[in-house]
C-alpha cells in the first residue's frame, strides 16, 4: 500500500507538506495519529537522513527515518516502523537458503542504520524509537 498523505493540520507537518509518502498502512494509519494528536506540535516524514554503514555489506548509504515527530513537552522522538520479525536476529529454521541470505542482508542493513541513529539522536538529545505492529496494537 502506497500513496500521499494529505495533512488536515498542514503547520504541524515540517517539510513539503504536498509530498508526504507513506509505503504502508501501518505508516498511513501513524500519519493520521500524529496529524490528529493534540500533544504533537511538529512531525515530518522522511525529510532528513542519517548516514551510516551497512553491518551485512561494509558500504555506506542514507538512512532516511520513517519519522521525526516533536512533542508540546519539548521531547523529540525519530520513529521507524518495521515488523517484528526485521527487528529480531534471523533464524536458519527450515528456510531456503535464498530466504535466509535475504533475511540476514536486510537485519545487518537495519542494523548500521538504527545504530547510527541512536548514536545521532544522543547527540541531539532526541530518543530512537522502533515500532512493530505490537507497538501499533496491530498484532
Amino acid at each position: 500500500m502506497k500513496g500521499f498523505f494529505k495533512p488536515k493540520n498542514v503547520k504541524k507537518y515540517k517539510g513539503n507538506a504536498k509530498n508526504i509518502v507513506y509505503r504502508s498502512s501501518w505508516e498511513l494509519s501513524y500519519m493520521m495519529k500524529l496529524d490528529a494528536d493534540p500533544n504533537v506540535v511538529a512531525w515530518m516524514s522522511e525529510e532528513f537522513f542519517i548516514p551510516y554503514t551497512d553491518k551485512a555489506t561494509g558500504r555506506f548509504g542514507h538512512y532516511y527515518p520513517d519519522f521525526w515527530v516533536k512533542k508540546k513537552d519539548g521531547k523529540v522522538f525519530v520513529i521507524e516502523i518495521k515488523p517484528h520479525a526485521q527487528v529480531k536476529e534471523p533464524k536458519r529454521g527450515k528456510k531456503s537458503q535464498r530466504v535466509f541470505l535475504n533475511e540476514v542482508l536486510t537485519y545487518g542493513k537495519n542494523q548500521g542504520k538504527w545504530e547510527s541513529a541512536k548514536r545521532y539522536c544522543d547527540k541531539k538529545g532526541w530518543e530512537f524509537v522502533i515500532l512493530t505492529e505490537r507497538e501499533l496494537g496491530l498484532w
